[in-house]
Parts: C-alpha cells; sequence; structure tokens
C-alpha cells in the first residue's frame, strides 16, 4: 500500500463526498422559498453531516487497520484496548459528543429521524373543569408545518457545523500517522 493515497488506504473519500453533499443540500436550502422545501434540504444536509461524521469513524477505524463495517467510538476503542493502544482521535471525538457541536449535531440528527414531542402532551384530551365534569379539551389542531420544524437548524448553522467537522477532520488527519 505504499504507493496509495490517504484517500484510497483509509478510505477517506467517503467522508468527502458525505461533507460535499452537505454542501450541496445548505445551498439547495439557501436557493428555495418553500418552506418545506427548505426544511427537506436542511435535513438532508444533517443526515450528510451526520453521515460524514460515521464516515470518518470508519476512516479512523481503517487508519489503525480494524475490519469493522460499522464501528463506532466504543468498538474502536476497545479493539485498541485490546492492543494496549489509545486513540487521541477517539478521544476527541467523545469530548465534542459529550459537550460541542458533535452533540448539536448528532442531536439534530436524532430530530429528523424521530417526531418532536409537544411540551404539553394533554393524554385523554378531556380537561377537568372547577366543578370536576369533563368537558372536551380545546381545539389541539397545529400547523404541523410550522410546528414541526422549530427545532430545525437553519441552513447557516449547518454550514457552521459543517466547516467545524470539516477543520475537525482536518486537524486529526494531520496527527494520524503510520504506527
Amino acid at each position: 500500500m505504499a504507493g496509495k493515497t490517504r484517500v484510497a488506504k483509509y478510505q477517506a473519500d467517503r467522508t468527502n463526498q458525505k461533507l460535499y453533499f452537505c454542501r450541496l443540500a445548505c445551498q439547495a436550502a439557501a436557493n428555495t422559498s418553500d418552506k418545506q422545501l427548505y426544511q427537506a434540504h436542511c435535513e438532508t444536509a444533517i443526515f450528510h453531516l451526520y453521515g460524514a461524521y460515521l464516515a470518518f469513524i470508519q476512516e479512523l477505524g481503517n487508519f489503525y487497520g480494524l475490519t469493522m463495517s460499522a464501528p463506532t467510538l466504543t468498538d474502536i476503542e476497545e479493539a485498541l484496548g485490546a492492543r494496549t493502544q489509545v486513540s487521541p482521535e477517539v478521544q476527541r471525538l467523545e469530548q465534542l459528543l459529550q459537550q460541542g457541536f458533535l452533540a448539536d449535531i448528532e442531536r439534530a440528527y436524532q430530530r429528523c429521524l424521530y417526531p418532536v414531542l409537544p411540551e404539553n402532551v394533554i393524554d385523554d384530551k378531556v380537561i377537568n373543569d372547577r366543578a370536576g365534569r369533563g368537558t372536551a379539551a380545546p381545539d389541539l389542531i397545529v400547523n404541523v408545518v410550522t410546528l414541526s420544524n422549530q427545532w430545525l437548524p437553519d441552513e447557516a448553522t449547518v454550514r457552521e457545523w459543517r466547516q467545524q467537522l470539516l477543520e475537525l477532520i482536518e486537524q486529526l488527519r494531520a496527527g494520524m500517522v503510520e504506527f
């Protein structure tokens, strides 16, 4: 493998591709005035951004010579621990997942997957008045398009996260030297 580039050797091309797709989705979001289309592009950007993070974890596993198809940070840490090795890259990523922009990306990704539950859920849809009589709950119909995406980061935030992830990956790659 001496002649192979880093991209080919560690399969970094998928990480780079996901970052590029995220950038394209952000551009598409910025160029639309349709609210639903904007939301779709922002969610697409988040999916690709999180995909870039996952692809980098796989790239990291490849760098350490681990054969894992879908490694997690824990998988890599445990495999390296068995070899009495420590990965500063894994430690940095774990730190940012606890508190940092990676935690924000992961939270946004999870919210794209699962519906955001309303804060005040009325279970039985009956409200007891002061006399204890059950009355029908007030009309709970809401504009789903408006309220369902209030949690969604705008494309400028996703662009910022993308830039932070790109810079982090470049820093970590620069520190990844053959051992």
